[in-house]
């Protein structure tokens, strides 16, 4: 009887431990949560247009500096600044009299010295005195005509006019102001800005990489095939022309690292002048690219890294080198191809080896910017 009691004991013991062994693994089972979901896409390639802002500086096509060719004091100034003037138009006329005086004075020398002429030739032509005598006294009358000549010139510089058609720039000297034509600052400075140059930088690697992607076999074709430029204006909006790249310097500055780079504008409208700010926004094309929205990338150790979607509906994190951004995406150089499928958004919830239930999206949805719920 006690035998049959331990052989029941034994077997209800073994019963129970079947028995939870198998709700242990029910438990374990039920508590397997699924795959989570993920969108993912195929890579493709695609030609984007990216924008590199330069900051730039505005000149009128000519300026030209306008200064005095005599001494004096300003008697007038018949312009103001911002003034659109012709060429030849009077903008400063200096005081004359004593200019007056002194030619008086040459006049006077030159009436004297033909007299002396005068009567010496006679004299000559009778053999009473040499003709040396009358050669000096021709001498002194030129000398006479030239001093005289030099005072009326300078009393015709007292007029200082327009070298060109343009605007008149900052006036530097005002009535009563004593000039000379060793000033370093010109009376002023009328610029054209029918058309305008705005001046910008590349560094060395920029200007290399806008030669190699130019097409053309020379520096000047190349010019002459780059791309039409925007000037954002100093008020943020965009300038109603588009510019040209003309010319460079051709050499790389060495206290800078820069080359400087010339393009020019239209000015029909007049709203470009001469001292200007703004920023050229230079188009670069990356054709047949591989392209990648920027959520679907994260920054690991100064890396960018993406999840790429392996066998076993795995993910596996890779390291992509950036070409260049454009707008939402990232421009890739070098660890993705056009066989990779890619994780969209979400990559922050995501472990390397994790595997998801990947939800297929096209490619053009997966690259489409997304629109911000609230706009400042």
């Amino acid at each position: 009887m006690k035998n049959n009691r331990l052989n029941y004991i034994a077997a209800l013991s073994v019963f129970l431990v079947i028995v939870s062994c198998g709700n242990s693994e029910q438990n374990q089972s039920a508590a397997a949560p699924p795959p989570a979901s993920f969108p993912v896409t195929q890579i493709q390639q695609k030609t984007v247009t990216g924008y590199t802002d330069y900051p730039a500086t505005i000149e009128g096509i000519v300026n030209s500096d306008v200064r005095a060719k005599t001494s004096g004091y300003i008697e007038k100034v018949y312009v103001d600044e911002g003034e659109k003037v012709r060429k030849g138009q009077m903008l400063f006329k200096l005081e004359t009299q004593s200019l007056s005086q002194d030619a008086g004075a040459a006049q006077a020398r030159i009436n004297v010295a033909q007299v002396e002429v005068d009567k010496l030739i006679p004299l000559v032509e009778k053999n009473i005195i040499s003709a040396v005598q009358l050669e000096t006294a021709k001498a002194n009358l030129a000398q006479a005509k030239a001093n005289y000549s030099g005072v009326t010139a300078n009393i015709g510089y007292a007029t200082i006019k327009s070298p060109i058609d343009g605007y008149v720039g900052s006036i530097n000297f005002r009535e009563g102001a004593l000039i000379s034509p060793s000033d370093a600052t010109p009376l002023t400075t009328v610029s054209e800005i029918d058309q305008v140059y705005a001046f910008f930088s590349f560094n060395e690697a920029q200007y290399i990489n806008h030669l190699q992607n130019a097409e053309g076999k020379t520096k000047a074709e190349r010019i002459k095939n780059s791309p039409d430029l925007s000037l954002i204006l100093a008020n943020g909006t965009e300038y109603s022309e588009k510019g040209r790249i003309q010319t460079s310097t051709g050499q790389i500055n060495q206290n800078t690292g820069t080359i400087k780079i010339r393009a020019a504008f239209d000015n029909p409208n007049e709203i470009l002048t001469n001292g200007n700010s703004g920023k050229i926004r230079f188009p670069i094309e990356y054709k047949d690219a591989i392209v990648v929205p920027q959520s679907a990338t994260f920054e690991q150790q100064g890396n960018v890294m993406i999840f790429k979607l392996v066998e076993g509906n795995k993910v596996e994190t890779s390291i992509i080198k950036i070409q260049g951004t454009v707008d939402n995406l990232y421009v890739v150089e070098s660890g993705l191809d056009t066989n990779d499928k890619i994780v969209i958004s979400g990559v922050g919830k995501l472990r390397n080896g994790t595997v998801i239930a990947p939800q297929d999206t096209t490619f053009e949805e997966a690259i489409k910017p997304i629109t911000p719920l609230f706009r400042n």
